[in-house]
């Protein structure tokens, strides 16, 4: 029997989420909720959903659909993951999980309050090489990590008349780099690693203060030249990019990178981890290769191959050795851990989830505040817990 979920919103991420459950053949993409509903049926013809909806109150209250994924903008995660909970359905929110911890942390409460299964869209983790990875550190590998850095690096905002609903802070929120992408790099290194990152040191900036915004509306990812469109100036009110030293809950310390405005970098999350055996290399450009450092050998690299992979990581490869699989496939299995859960009945209070959760979603909020924080004051902060 199928489980039928609803999607809010579709815009860049929707699509990806409507084709990555339709990969696991158990999952149907029943309705739409669009912000009318014209958009809505249009849409909702485009993708090949059967029902649409003019608002998401409407969907919410179609006793046919078990699960909803929110894939709106920043700003309205907290009132719609809110409402969908109290529905009673599943949910799959993209991150960040609301604007703030404060908000993050309601939700976190009233899932659990609810018994509801609760996910946050933090997929790069969900690569079979993390799985790995993680596997051998776990097993000592690496040995104790000394060092961690890294870097996650876009070039979508690099020219002044690059501009999306991201960049407003009544839209996005009050960080963007750090929010959008510095979320996903240090949800990755956590999980990987299984270290909590304690306390920060940040240093954030706006390159470009004032940028020009097509009259016309523009997708994410789309440019256009100047010839184009008329324009409007718009001050810019969030970072462009960022620089932290982080502490980790052992002591290791480590840095990371965020830049939306670095040419040539289509969307590199990268980071190395400095062992005391070991070190070891990932970039998501590159997701089937891990690299091995050594002091006394040659240097290794590692491919994606179920063959040389630990079992609990051999699970997320669904191609032969040779195969390259990449960010959709990453994505399908964070929708496959989320619905085995619920096709399997399993209790989100007890049971352990093999994908992120709104506990996770909260502690990326935490981190952010801590960030802002930093920055603003010009030291060390402590991520609350």
């Amino acid at each position: 029997m199928s489980i039928r979920m609803g999607i809010i919103g579709a815009g860049f991420i929707g699509p990806a989420h409507i084709d990555a459950i339709r990969r696991l053949g158990f999952v149907e993409a029943a309705a739409l909720a669009g912000s009318n509903p014209d958009n809505a049926k249009k849409t909702a013809a485009e993708l090949g959903i059967p029902k649409a909806y003019g608002s998401y109150l409407e969907l919410l209250q179609d006793p046919d659909i078990q699960v909803v994924h929110n894939c709106t903008p920043n700003h309205l995660h907290y009132e719609i993951n809110k409402a969908i909970i109290l529905s009673g359905k599943h949910v799959l929110s993209e991150k960040p999980l609301a604007i703030s911890s404060r908000e993050s942390a309601e939700l976190l409460h009233l899932a659990k309050a609810r018994g509801v299964v609760h996910a946050v869209n933090f997929n790069y983790r969900q690569f079979p090489m993390m799985k790995q990875l993680s596997a051998m550190i776990k097993q000592d590998v690496l040995g104790r990590i000394n060092l961690i850095r890294g870097s996650y690096l876009q070039d979508w905002l690099l020219y002044e008349t690059d501009y999306n609903w991201r960049l407003a802070p009544e839209a996005g929120g009050p960080s963007r780099a750090i929010a959008d992408i510095g979320s996903h790099w240090c949800d990755t290194v956590q999980y990987v690693t299984g270290l909590r990152i304690v306390e920060v040191f940040a240093d954030l900036a706006t390159v470009m203060p004032v940028r020009r915004k097509a009259k016309q509306q523009t997708a994410t990812y789309a440019h256009r030249s100047m010839g184009e469109a008329e324009y409007e100036d718009i001050p810019i009110r969030t970072e462009d990019c960022a620089n932290v030293l982080i502490r980790f809950e052992d002591g290791t310390r480590g840095a990371f990178t965020v830049s939306q405005v670095s040419a040539g970098r289509k969307n590199r999350l990268s980071f190395e981890l400095s062992g005391s055996k070991r070190s070891a290399y990932w970039n998501q450009e590159e997701p089937q290769k891990l690299w091995i450092g050594h002091r006394e050998k040659a240097n290794e690299v590692l491919l994606a191959d179920p063959s040389l992979f630990v079992p609990e990581a051999r699970a997320a490869i669904h191609h032969p050795a040779g195969h390259n699989e990449g960010w959709p496939d990453a994505m399908k299995n964070m929708m496959r851990g989320f619905y085995d859960f619920i096709r399997e009945g399993k209790n989100p209070l007890q049971d352990r989830a093999d994908f992120s959760t709104f506990a996770d979603g909260h502690v990326s909020m935490r981190i952010t505040d801590a960030i802002l924080a930093s920055h603003a004051a010009g030291r060390w902060v402590r991520v609350q817990s």
